[in-house]
C-alpha cells in the first residue's frame, strides 16, 4: 500500500455528450443524447440535464424518446471525441509519463512517476489535490469540458473516488481510510464483481462489501472459484497492487454495425462489407498497424452470429486486400433470411508491413477491369443504352438503391456537421420530407440561427467537426 494518494484517475463527465454542448451553443443546459438513433439504437450517453429523466448509457434509444421526447438525439461524432481525448490524454502525459488510458474518457495517472514523485513524498496529499485541482482547470481551458477525478493509494479506491466525485469534483482518499470507504459500498462496486457474480454472492447473503472483507478468503474461494474469489477477497480488504500500465498492447481492430431494418440483398451486403472494411483500414493505419487476419462478423435474422477468417503469410494494412478477403469470408456463409448485424477485424496486428505482391497483382486487375469498363460503357453510349442505364443508377450514373430498389435520397443526420456556400458552418436539427433543418452555430458564436433546405441543395455540403479549443 502507498502511504501517499498518488493515483489518479480520471472520468470526463458524460463525454460524448458534453462534447455535443460545447460545440453547440444552443444545447448547453439541455438534454442531450447520443447514440444510434434508429430502432435498434442505443444510448451511448446522455447528458446530466437528460439523466434526470431516466436516461443512461446502453439505453435502448425508443426507451430514452419516451422518458426524454424533447432532448436533442444525435449521432456520434467520434472523430471529434478522439480529438478532444488526446488532448486531455496530452495534459495527463505532462504530469507522469505513466498514464493508463482505459476509454477515449478516462485514464490513470501514476503521480509518483512523475515530476512531482520527490515532492508528493514529502508534502504528500495536500499536493496531490493541488495537482488534481489544476489539472481540471487546465482541462476546462484547454476543451471547455469538466472532469471528475479521484486520488487514493490503488488503483481501485481512485476509481471509487472519482465514481464519488461526480460530476465535476475531486475525491481524495488518504492511506487509512480504506477500510472506511469501502464498508458502506455495495458489491458491485468491487472490479471483476458483474450481474452473475452478485447474485451467487446474493444468495450468499453477501450484499456489501464489509460482509465480502469479514467472510474467511477460503470460502470466498469456494463460492468463486480460486483465482476470483482471492481476487475479490484480497479487493475487498482494499488490496490491489497492480500498477499503472502506460502501454496497451491493442491485439485486434475492428469495426461493425447494426442495421435498422435487416439487409436482404445481397448487393447491398456487399456494399456495407466493403464500408466497413474501409473504416477498419483507416483505424489500423490511425494507430500504425498491420495485421495479418481478417475476420468477418455476422449476425442473421435468428440472432445467430458466426464468424469467418482468413490469414495472411505476413501482415498487411492495404484496403484492397482486406475488403477482398472480407468478400470472400462472406460468400462461405449463407445469407438467406437476413443480416442484421456486420463486423470486420484485423487480428495478428504487427507495426510493420512487407511489399505485398497479392495486393500488387490486384491492382494490376482491378487496373484492366476498369480499363474494359470504360470500353463497355463508350460502347454502350454509341447505341443508346448508356440514357437508360442513367435512370436507373447503372454504369453512367452513380449507383445509389434503397435496399428496396428504390434510388436512395440525399441523407442527412441529426447532430452532423454542414457547410453552407454563403451562411457557413452549422449542423442538422433534423431532416425529412425532402427538407432540411440546419442551425448555423459553431463552439464560439452565439446561439445561432435556424434556416429549412431542400436535402439536395447544391449549396450545402458535409464538414468536418470544428474544434473546442478557447470554448471556455
Amino acid at each position: 500500500m502507498r502511504p501517499v494518494p498518488s493515483i489518479l484517475h480520471l472520468d470526463m463527465d458524460a463525454f460524448f455528450a458534453s462534447v455535443e454542448q460545447a460545440s453547440k451553443p444552443s444545447l448547453r443546459g439541455k438534454p442531450v443524447i447520443v447514440g444510434g438513433l434508429g430502432a435498434r439504437g442505443v444510448v451511448s450517453t446522455a447528458s446530466y440535464e437528460a439523466r434526470r429523466f431516466g436516461v443512461h448509457s446502453a439505453m435502448a434509444m425508443a426507451q430514452a424518446r419516451r422518458l426524454a421526447p424533447n432532448a436533442a438525439y444525435l449521432i456520434p461524432r467520434f472523430e471529434l471525441y478522439r480529438q478532444v481525448s488526446d488532448e486531455v490524454m496530452a495534459l495527463l502525459r505532462e504530469l507522469s509519463p505513466l498514464v493508463e488510458p482505459l476509454s477515449l474518457d478516462e485514464a490513470f495517472v501514476d503521480l509518483a512517476a512523475g515530476p512531482y514523485g520527490e515532492a508528493l513524498a514529502t508534502e504528500g496529499a495536500e499536493l496531490a489535490r493541488a495537482v488534481a485541482e489544476d489539472l481540471r482547470e487546465d482541462i476546462r481551458t484547454r476543451v471547455g469540458l469538466t472532469a471528475s477525478v479521484g486520488l487514493s493509494t490503488t488503483k481501485f479506491l481512485a476509481k471509487i473516488a472519482s465514481e464519488q466525485a461526480k460530476p465535476d469534483g475531486l475525491v481524495l482518499i488518504e492511506a487509512g481510510r480504506e477500510r472506511e470507504v469501502l464498508d458502506t459500498l455495495s458489491v458491485r462496486a468491487l472490479p471483476g464483481v458483474g450481474p452473475a457474480t452478485e447474485e451467487t454472492l446474493r444468495r450468499a447473503g453477501l450484499t456489501q462489501i464489509r460482509e465480502v472483507a469479514a467472510l474467511p478468503q477460503e470460502e470466498l474461494v469456494h463460492l468463486l472459484g480460486r483465482a476470483h474469489g482471492a481476487g475479490v477477497h484480497a479487493l475487498a480488504l482494499g488490496l490491489d497492487d497492480r500498477p499503472v500500465v502506460a502501454e496497451r498492447d491493442a491485439k485486434s481492430v475492428s469495426v461493425e454495425d447494426t442495421f435498422e431494418v435487416d439487409l436482404l440483398d445481397r448487393d447491398h451486403i456487399v456494399t456495407e462489407l466493403e464500408r466497413l472494411a474501409d473504416r477498419c483500414v483507416r483505424r489500423l493505419r490511425a494507430a500504425g498497424r498491420s495485421g495479418r487476419t481478417v475476420v468477418v462478423k455476422i449476425r442473421r435474422f435468428d440472432f445467430s452470429t458466426l464468424t469467418r477468417s482468413e490469414t495472411l503469410p505476413a501482415p498487411t494494412d492495404d484496403p484492397l486486400v482486406i475488403a477482398q478477403m472480407a468478400r470472400r469470408l462472406l460468400d462461405s456463409v449463407e445469407l438467406l433470411g437476413g443480416i442484421r448485424l456486420l463486423g470486420v477485424g484485423v487480428t495478428g496486428l504487427a507495426d510493420w508491413t512487407q511489399e505485398d505482391l497479392f495486393a500488387q497483382a490486384l491492382r494490376e486487375g482491378l487496373a484492366e477491369d476498369a480499363a474494359d469498363e470504360a470500353a463497355d460503357a463508350e460502347q454502350a453510349r454509341e447505341t443508346g443504352e448508356a440514357e437508360e442505364d442513367a435512370a436507373y443508377g447503372g454504369p453512367a450514373g452513380p449507383r445509389a438503391f434503397h435496399p428496396g430498389g428504390e434510388l436512395k435520397a440525399r441523407r442527412w443526420a441529426p447532430g452532423q456537421d454542414v457547410e453552407h456556400a454563403e451562411l457557413g458552418h452549422g449542423w442538422v436539427q433534423g431532416s425529412g420530407v425532402g427538407r432540411v433543418t440546419i442551425r448555423f452555430e459553431t463552439p464560439n458564436s452565439p446561439v445561432g440561427r435556424v434556416r429549412t433546405f431542400a436535402v439536395d441543395d447544391p449549396a450545402l455540403s458535409s464538414a468536418g467537426a470544428l474544434p473546442l479549443v478557447g470554448t471556455a
